[in-house]
């Protein structure tokens, strides 16, 4: 069976879904395929499976896959396994998946197999090794291909958050975020928050003017007028802005963000984190390791590219020295504020040096 994503994901939020056999995810938009791993762990673990993760490193990996499904837990009733790699199988491991599909159809056993691949053109899905996904599992398409889409999903999103938006509302949440994916759900995760309060506030007034029975409000309706004093009135940037500033080597907006983060009181430790990650992913790559192995949306991998030809290895060799000193001033174990050597760090990363490191 074949889907696109918009028509999948609101299947799985039901409250019951069989989810044993085969599933094949492709795309290029890597939030819908955690959007995907998010709405099946619930079935995973409502139903007792044991959730694991294989990558692919290579062909023979698929049998590291096998024999992982072919082993019993004692404590747990199957096994849910996230595959990820791009190595296709060979005809003895097709012939194994198409009958560990076929056993679960007949419900000789509970397993499931999740699959996450780059997008599959057409010639590819014509493959050999695609035919046990499309003939007896699910094969889920996971690309947007217009505008709709787009804000189809993050409807649902916000239905999830408790947020329900004016027209007027998402015309400016696109216009705000650019019709970026991940910047608009980041903003619904942002108002959420913010209207939190809102929300308790009308489900207690309706648990006392209401029989039980009667269902409660679930989301909170907002205007333009709302979104508009929302997006001015919130903290503007976070962590995630902050890594893009300094991916792309902006020292000014990297500046800026970490004194709007000082003055909202962002926790030190999540801007470290931030700084950190970017650091060690960049020394990473500057080590010659793939950065799709190492997590890097395809979205941002242009942005760490971008990062890498501005350091040195003889730069990036400090780093370590200067992220300890960072987590030993949040500690409180140096004088320096911590403040002032996270925004050396920050910019550090931008491609701008403010000391010489000792």
């Amino acid at each position: 069976m074949q889907d696109t994503f918009i028509q999948a994901y609101p299947k799985l939020l039901k409250p019951s879904v069989a989810v044993a056999g085969l599933w094949l995810a492709h795309g290029d938009e890597p939030l819908l395929s955690q959007w995907l791993i998010d709405a099946l762990r619930p079935h995973w673990r409502t139903q007792n499976y044991a959730i694991k993760r294989i990558e692919l490193i290579s062909v023979k990996s698929w049998q590291e896959v096998l024999s992982e499904l072919g082993s019993q837990s004692l404590f747990d009733d199957a096994s849910a396994l996230i595959v990820t790699g791009n190595h296709k199988p060979d005809k003895t491991v097709i012939a194994e998946l198409e009958r560990f599909a076929v056993e679960a159809q007949t419900g000789a056993h509970s397993h499931s197999l999740l699959w996450l691949t780059p997008k599959q053109d057409k010639r590819a899905q014509s493959g050999k090794w695609f035919a046990p996904f499309a003939q007896y599992g699910h094969v889920i398409d996971c690309n947007l291909y217009n505008e709709q889409q787009r804000q189809q999903l993050l409807q649902i999103q916000a239905q999830q958050f408790g947020l329900r938006l004016s027209r007027e509302a998402w015309q400016l949440l696109m216009s705000h975020t650019e019709h970026h994916l991940l910047s608009a759900y980041q903003t619904l995760w942002r108002l959420s928050y913010l209207f939190a309060p809102q929300l308790v506030a009308k489900n207690e007034e309706a648990i006392q003017q209401t029989e039980p029975s009667t269902q409660l409000p679930n989301n909170i309706a907002l205007d333009i007028k709302d979104l508009q004093a929302a997006l001015v009135s919130d903290a503007q940037f976070s962590v995630f802005d902050l890594s893009d500033a300094m991916l792309a080597g902006n020292s000014t907006q990297v500046a800026k963000i970490m004194f709007q983060l000082k003055a909202t009181d962002e926790p030190t430790t999540l801007v470290l984190w931030a700084i950190s990650k970017d650091m060690r992913q960049i020394m990473q790559l500057m080590d010659g390791q793939d950065p799709q192995a190492l997590g890097i949306w395809r979205s941002k991998q242009g942005l760490y590219q971008q990062a890498c030809r501005r350091q040195s290895t003889a730069q990036t060799a400090e780093w370590p020295a200067l992220l300890y000193k960072c987590d030993q001033a949040i500690k409180g174990l140096v004088r320096q504020p911590a403040w002032e050597l996270l925004l050396q760090a920050a910019l550090e990363l931008s491609g701008k040096r403010l000391f010489a490191m000792r």
